[in-house]
């Protein structure tokens, strides 16, 4: 049975054009899909490094990413740290800018660390090819990615991806830590916006 959140009237930004209509979320990826393929990327991470023998560090990307780092660090099985930044392209509406501004840094140095950064959506890559490019400059001894979505047909900037949760096409996604002006983070399931007929 599908399950549907049914938010009151909201503003949506469609277009660079502010429309007052009624909308609904739909579930797009269930709460049992994305727990059993966060354990999944919990053992391809572990894998990959418990013989590095280096530190590792887990940066997650906030706020969207938040929910999905805290589940994810629970199923990495080598010792690691956790850090965040704070990283935007995003304005106050549903699509991006290139404009990419540091937020918030790291509070801990990560030279000679093994450093995956933490993503909950990859849609352009220009957010996280800077800072790729500017974590990578710090000298850890390696850099990867772990997103849980990925927008491929929306990419303008190559950047390498070496975990991904899910790849999705082109909706506009929310919950699971992803929101809309501050809005449905708090949902279990990864849901598509839909607009409903007035």
């Amino acid at each position: 049975m599908r399950r549907y959140y049914q938010p009151a009237l909201s503003d949506l930004f469609l277009n660079h054009m502010v429309i007052n209509m009624k909308h609904t979320v739909e579930v797009m990826i269930p709460e049992a899909e994305i727990k059993a393929r966060i354990a999944e990327l919990g053992r391809q991470i572990t894998e990959r490094y418990k013989d590095s023998g280096s530190e590792m560090v887990l940066v997650g990307l906030l706020r969207g990413s938040f929910m999905f780092m805290a589940d994810l660090c629970r199923e990495v099985q080598v010792p690691h740290e956790v850090d965040f930044m704070t990283a935007s392209s995003y304005g106050s509406g549903m699509s991006t800018t290139r404009d990419v501004k540091i937020l918030k840094d790291l509070d801990e140095d990560i030279r000679g660390k093994d450093v995956l950064i933490v993503e909950d959506i990859i849609d352009s890559g220009n957010t996280l090819s800077k800072v790729r490019e500017i974590l990578g400059l710090r000298e850890p001894k390696s850099l990867a990615i772990c997103t849980l979505l990925d927008k491929p047909s929306r990419r303008e900037v190559d950047v390498p991806v070496e975990f991904i949760g899910f790849s999705i096409p082109d909706e506009f996604v929310v919950g699971y830590g992803i929101d809309y002006a501050q809005r449905y983070r708090h949902l279990p399931y990864v849901g598509k916006v839909v607009l409903l007929d007035e």
